[in-house]
């Protein structure tokens, strides 16, 4: 969601969400007492202020990204929703927002009983989440910061870490570092972070809409000829990944799990590259457009193991023997936030790779390959993707960066 020019797909890109954080200023709100130092702990180095990293924060101060965060019902009401599942565990306690924009979240917390709630943010919107909290009367509960999550200054530890890091594909933005680093300098132990696992996927897809209206177009114009436009527009349209809606109907087979992240446990460095194997199999007789990625979260808390009752049971099937309330215990219930092509759309919509050409399947033919996903090294909130791929004995690269 970067502001800038337009992008690979001749559309104009969406602005993307900062490494959102905080500075230790308040805006007026000053630290509420009690509380004690830990600034002489060993604490996280924090990185760099990149010119990269203040474009992609003053990007995020246009009312327009927040808005359309906001209107995204799917995203919206299923943090409120998680955090009031999460009531008696946020209920009296300290809460860190990490990229609070608006600082929604904040005050959802804050409505859910926290004590105290900080809400960080690098981007300009903070002062305007400063006028939202004492429009709301919450200015004694949450405390507005208004700068990076890695030079903030907060003299005490917190319950809960909440934050709404992911970009497209998940990955793309690297503002899940900044949740580690909150996380390793200010949770306590045992304390919960919302969300608390991801999982990134992808498929194969068929899209044959799309490349009728990018490339096939060309091949005549109000009875003009324009074919040898063709190359040019394959370049410009499918060179970089594409954020578009697409349904359950464009994907051509089960997906695979690119990555899994643990919120608790991931570290940065993990984030670096994450490569995984794949092999489709196709469904249906259809072209091959590319690859689609998409992502959920779930709202779990940390991840328990089961007991061997309860694993026995799962096996067996016998849950004869356990009340009708163990069934419904609320530990049990699971709230996921959810992209992919067959739920509700989400402003994060579906990332694409797609082919410059084409390759026709039949069905139950095999696709298999790797794909790698890297920070750049340019700017470490761009991706790198590769993507090699095996199908009717040729071997395909597809290498793209997601800006």
């Amino acid at each position: 969601m970067f502001a800038g020019g337009a992008d690979g797909n001749g559309h104009l890109p969406r602005p993307r969400r900062p490494r959102r954080g905080g500075a230790g200023r308040g805006g007026g709100m000053g630290s509420p007492p009690g509380h004690v130092d830990l600034g002489a702990q060993p604490h996280p180095a924090a990185p760099p202020c990149t010119d990269y990293d203040m474009a992609y924060f003053k990007a995020y101060s246009h009312i327009g990204v927040h808005e359309e965060m906001l209107k995204d019902h799917v995203r919206t009401s299923t943090y409120k929703n998680a955090i009031m599942h999460h009531q008696d565990l946020i209920s009296g306690k300290v809460v860190l927002d990490v990229g609070c924009g608006t600082g929604v979240l904040s005050i959802f917390c804050a409505f859910a009983g926290a004590t105290r709630v900080y809400a960080v943010d690098a981007s300009d919107i903070a002062l305007q989440a400063m006028e939202i909290v004492r429009e709301n009367e919450l200015s004694d509960k949450v405390v507005v910061l208004h700068g990076r999550i890695e030079d903030v200054n907060i003299e005490e530890k917190v319950d809960v870490i909440v934050s709404e890091w992911m970009g497209y594909m998940l990955l793309y933005e690297s503002m899940l570092g900044s949740v580690i680093f909150a996380r390793d300098k200010w949770l306590k132990p045992g304390g919960l972070i919302l969300p608390s696992q991801a999982s990134l996927y992808m498929a194969p897809i068929t899209n044959s809409p799309r490349y009728h209206d990018s490339i096939y177009f060309w091949r005549d114009v109000y009875g003009i000829k324009m074919s040898s436009m063709m190359p040019l527009a394959k370049q410009c349209a499918f060179m970089e990944p594409s954020v578009e809606t697409i349904t359950g109907e464009n994907v051509l087979t089960w997906p695979t799990v690119v990555t899994q992240v643990d919120c608790y446990t991931i570290q940065a460095q993990e984030l670096e590259t994450i490569t995984a194997a794949f092999k489709f199999t196709s469904m249906l007789q259809a072209p091959l457009h590319g690859f689609a990625f998409w992502f959920d979260v779930d709202f779990n808390g940390p991840v328990r193991q089961k007991s061997k009752k309860q694993a026995s049971q799962s096996l067996d099937g016998n849950t004869q023997n356990a009340s009708p309330s163990s069934k419904k215990k609320k530990q049990d219930v699971s709230i996921v936030l959810s992209t992919a092509p067959e739920d509700s759309p989400t402003h994060w919509q579906q990332t694409l790779l797609y082919l410059f050409e084409p390759i026709e399947l039949n069905k139950d033919q095999i696709i298999e390959g790797s794909v790698t996903i890297s920070q750049s090294q340019q700017h470490a909130r761009f991706l790198n993707i590769c993507l090699k791929y095996f199908t009717g004995n040729q071997l395909y690269v597809k290498e793209s960066v997601m800006r």
